[in-house]
């Protein structure tokens, strides 16, 4: 009688295992580096948009009001929404600015800075 050779269904069944557990363990890593590389560039942006809100407020020469303002921003074909907030200081010569970019999910970034007279 001879011996038969090559592998049993058994051999090839955790073989097959393995494979497919290193394939979806690669899979999860892929999936992990897309997301971060999505937010890394939605940051970006919002960073953009909260800049710009500040800088025109600093080119419009004139001290802010107290108040709240949201303006649309579309950076990158993505659209997001800056909420301004102006507040008051202990000092009356200096104001606090907050500036606050979402999109439609959630909040993504925040700026503060203060302004003077």
């Amino acid at each position: 009688m001879k011996h038969a050779r090559g592998f049993t269904l058994i051999e090839v069944l955790v073989a097959l295992a393995i494979v497919a557990i290193a394939l979806v363990a690669g899979l999860q890593a892929s999936a992990a580096l897309t997301n971060n590389a999505q937010r890394q560039s939605d940051a970006l942006l919002a960073h953009i948009c909260a800049e710009n809100e500040l800088v025109r407020l600093r080119l419009a020469h004139q001290f802010p009001p107290v108040g709240d303002s949201q303006q649309d921003c579309e950076q990158g074909g993505q659209l997001f929404q800056v909420r301004v907030r102006v507040s008051p200081t202990p000092n009356p010569s200096f104001r606090r600015v907050d500036a606050q970019v979402t999109d439609t999910r959630s909040p993504i970034l925040r700026l503060s800075t203060v302004m003077g007279r």
